[in-house]
């Protein structure tokens, strides 16, 4: 009897609230999910949707906070980081998890050298020396992309341009070897010809490296080429997961259905205005009953907005949180 590979990352029903003057923001309710070494994963959502809390909460940083809740299980190379002290976590942050956080002008510290900031983590975590990790650095720096490195490492953030800086934040992230890597809208604030640069350099990395790769964005542009499974995220839940195969052409949520008409597509007939999907997304301290998606939603009906749909699986194969995806396929077919 074969026994299945164990996945690098296991998420079971992660919940994420948030205490405030408002009351409880459910920012993460109940997700769960899980990758495989070396895979390639888009996490798509509106903003606010909870897909940055998730990643948080993975790289141990909700725990930090004294207005957060966290429960449910994440376990990572079969340890639960949840249930591990802080002196354990640390040592995974970092190291075998990393990010690239969405703003490296707010992420990377303006009073210290690229210098600094690339070898204070090979020094913590690999033990290098001082001369070791400036070596590795400037490595790294020319991998990803940095011209002139050996001249280059001793400036400041402010002294490099919005791609050169995000190269940075990716050489960093890569520093220690990951086997995780969390890229919180890695491209934001960039323009279209930098963003595929970008991205490229991040796929030919994790090809090099077998680093898996969580992409955050509410760009579905950005992932469409990228990854090679998607997950969907509304309200702080997965509503819609699926090989980016065949989401793109044939989706199962009417709010990814929504994501993808608002989107410009090149072989088709310019239109006048984009399509949007009506309405705004749910306030999480006062989530309606039943689909949060249901005040949105053309194809709303009183089971929608009197019982939270669960994830069923399609026919295919796919997991979508609609009562209706049988006949929303139909009508996407149509």
């Amino acid at each position: 009897m074969a026994v299945e590979p164990q996945k690098l990352l296991d998420v079971r029903d992660l919940t994420v609230d948030f205490a405030t003057q408002e009351g409880v923001v459910h920012a993460v309710d109940h997700v769960s999910f899980g990758m495989d070494p070396g895979e390639l994963v888009g996490l798509v959502g509106e903003s606010g949707c909870g897909k940055s809390v998730t990643a948080s909460a993975i790289l141990g940083l909700t725990r930090m906070l004294n207005n957060a809740t966290v429960s449910g299980s994440i376990f990572f190379g079969g340890r639960d980081l949840l249930a591990l002290p802080e002196k354990d976590v640390r040592a995974v942050r970092g190291r075998e998890i990393a990010m690239i956080f969405q703003d490296p002008v707010t992420s990377l510290n303006p009073v210290l050298s690229i210098e600094r900031l690339m070898t204070e983590a090979l020094e913590l975590h690999l033990h290098m020396s001082h001369s070791e990790a400036v070596t590795r650095s400037i490595e790294l720096l020319q991998q990803v992309g940095i011209p002139k490195a050996e001249q280059r490492i001793h400036d400041y953030p402010h002294q490099f341009s919005g791609g050169m800086r995000q190269r940075v934040m990716i050489a960093i992230a890569l520093s220690c070897d990951p086997k995780l890597l969390l890229a919180d809208e890695p491209t934001t604030a960039l323009d279209v010809t930098i963003q595929a640069q970008i991205l490229r350099l991040m796929k030919r990395l994790s090809e090099e490296l077998g680093a898996a790769i969580i992409t955050i964005t509410h760009d579905l542009g950005v992932v469409a080429g990228m990854c090679r499974r998607i997950l969907v995220m509304y309200a702080g839940r997965i509503v819609e997961t699926g090989p980016a195969k065949q989401l793109f052409p044939h989706p199962h949520h009417p709010y990814t259905v929504g994501l993808l008409r608002s989107v410009p597509r090149l072989n088709e007939p310019r239109k006048a205005t984009l399509e949007s999907i009506e309405g705004l997304p749910p306030d999480l301290s006062h989530l309606p009953p039943g689909c949060a998606f249901a005040p949105r939603c053309w194809l709303a009906s009183e089971e929608c907005w009197a019982a939270v749909p669960p994830l069923f699986t399609t026919a295919d194969g796919r997991l979508s949180a609609c009562f209706h995806y049988k006949s929303l396929l139909a009508e996407v077919l149509a």
